[in-house]
């Protein structure tokens, strides 16, 4: 058997899936905190930086711009900021210009290496005629400390208000708000707003060598499509028969009611998981490819299939994976609106017919 083909990046078959409606009822307040309120915010713990957010990335120019900007009474982009259930602020946007102000503050820049040093932090990267250049926060003047410490920065505050549970509207909230350089993906927006053991379990079960051998891929996708995938097979394992569409919404409503993955049917899954995966990997090459790229209709229904079906060995699943993929009624729902309910529905209903050898 020829191993698959390993790419950075994980690649799939485009999906046609409907655009969820969404209602929810949420406040929205401005506030104007001064930079010192803010650092004393994120060291209690007031202001946090989810742990689905990027690392701090800024380089001591950029940061010391910023801080140039706020001596210089410039303006300064505004902040989004979400009240969560603990009445803590999590940033959504603003992360590497608050942790700025705090890094400035301290006179450190940035998080310790891997020997435990930080570098000091001298305004740098100025015009040369400007007075801050090369000057720490404590080097400053009185009067430009003060003036630091009393700057403010316009933050956004959004609570949800209705529903009061924390569900596909914050999801969206994440979604439309987050203006970073680089846009998050539906599943690490839903890392955030989902979290709980689920999290880490599926991260767990998707580092598995043979799970990223189907996928063709060298270590887990950057954008956690590969992570997004195992939610999926989760999400229809042993209920595919109550799926409704849009797939988005069903996803988030799954991780949001399985935070805890300590249900039986979560048990089943971590345990039947690396199973199926190997007897994917003994019967098939370069598996759920039908175009040369992974199709995510086909991956889940025949890992669907093989997660209910533990009777189904690896010789098995070879000599009839390639009755599926020849199948007429198989093949028409597998591409295009592969996310419908009744498309899935009879997708997955043909596989286990085939799968399972119903027929005879």
């Amino acid at each position: 058997m020829k191993p698959a083909i390993e790419n950075d990046d994980l690649d799939t078959e485009e999906e046609v899936d409907e655009v969820p409606f969404v209602e929810f009822d949420i406040s929205v307040s401005p506030s104007d905190p001064t930079l010192e309120l803010l650092s004393s915010q994120v060291n209690r713990g007031d202001i946090v930086i989810p742990f689905y957010q990027r690392r701090y990335v800024w380089k001591i120019e950029q940061a010391s711009r910023l801080i140039e900007s706020f001596l210089m009474g410039l303006p300064v982009p505004q902040v989004f900021l979400y009240v969560n259930a603990e009445d803590q602020l999590e940033v959504i946007d603003g992360q590497q210009r608050i942790m700025s102000v705090k890094y400035f503050f301290e006179g450190l820049f940035g998080e310790p290496d891997n020997q435990s040093k930080r570098q000091v932090f001298k305004l740098k990267g100025l015009s040369e005629r400007s007075e801050y250049n090369g000057k720490t926060f404590s080097e400053l003047s009185p009067k430009d400390q003060r003036k630091l410490r009393n700057s403010t920065l316009r933050a956004i505050n959004i609570k949800q208000l209705k529903p009061s549970l924390r569900n596909d509207s914050v999801f969206h909230i994440f979604q439309r708000l987050n203006t970073g350089g680089t846009q998050l993906k539906p599943q690490e927006i839903r890392n955030a707003v989902y979290r709980g053991k689920i999290v880490d379990s599926l991260k767990k079960l998707n580092e598995l060598a043979g799970w990223q051998q189907i996928l063709g891929i060298k270590k887990p996708d950057k954008n956690q499509k590969d992570i997004e995938l195992l939610l999926r097979l989760f999400a229809l394992f042993r209920v595919w028969g109550e799926y409704e569409k849009p797939m988005l919404k069903y996803l988030n409503d799954q991780m949001d009611t399985n935070k805890d993955f300590s249900s039986d049917r979560a048990k089943e899954f971590q345990t039947r998981f690396p199973d199926v995966v190997k007897i994917i990997n003994a019967a098939l090459s370069k598996p759920f490819r039908p175009k040369s790229v992974i199709n995510a209709a086909v991956l889940e229904a025949v890992m669907v299939i093989l997660l209910e079906h533990p009777d189904i060995t690896s010789a098995q699943l070879k000599a009839r994976y390639p009755i599926l993929l020849k199948d007429k009624s198989f093949l028409s729902v597998i591409s295009g609106a592969t996310t419908d309910t009744l498309v899935l529905k009879a997708r997955l209903e043909a596989a286990r017919r085939i799968l399972t050898d119903e027929q005879n």
